[in-house]
Parts: C-alpha cells; sequence; structure tokens
C-alpha cells in the first residue's frame, strides 16, 4: 500500500485578483477538479493524480504540483495551480 495521498483538489485560481472581497481562495477558482493517484510516476519522477481533465505529478511531501496538463494542455497564462486537501463528501 502507499503511503501517499490518494486524493487532492486542485483549484485553478487567476494570479489577478488582488482583493476577493472576503471570499476563500476556494470560492475565487475558476475551476477545482478532485484527483486521485493513479499508480504512476509521471516524468517529474513525483506521483502521477488524474480527474476531471486534470493530469498533475504532486509531491506528496509538499503538496506542490511539479507538472499539469488540464484538458490536454499547459495551464493558461493568468492562472495559477493549488494543491488542497479535498472537501468531505467526495
Amino acid at each position: 500500500m502507499s503511503r501517499h495521498p490518494q486524493r487532492f483538489e486542485i483549484l485553478l485560481v487567476p494570479e489577478h485578483v488582488e482583493d476577493r472581497g472576503g471570499a476563500s481562495v476556494a470560492d475565487s477558482a475558476v475551476r477545482s477538479a478532485v484527483v486521485e493517484a493513479t499508480g504512476e510516476t509521471g516524468s517529474s519522477g513525483y506521483p502521477r493524480y488524474a480527474g476531471h481533465g486534470i493530469v498533475a505529478d504532486i509531491d506528496p511531501a509538499s503538496h506542490a504540483i511539479e507538472a499539469l496538463l488540464v484538458d490536454g494542455s499547459e495551464l493558461d497564462y493568468g492562472l495559477t495551480a493549488m494543491v488542497v486537501p479535498p472537501r468531505t463528501g467526495f
């Protein structure tokens, strides 16, 4: 059994948001996806996670995204990808 987390939530957040007006980062996200471990290692050397059109290599220790594809393409300029623990209820 793997000691790596089996699931993460990835939020795609616009970089240009300066004042969220009290909204949380999750509420400011233009897209979110719960990704699950695929059991593969990505080209970055980190575990690969996939789900809902997003494929990411994530460092399980730091939760840093080392590689990311959204619907088969690189992340659009102006967006930042963030890893957060998945919310309950998934």
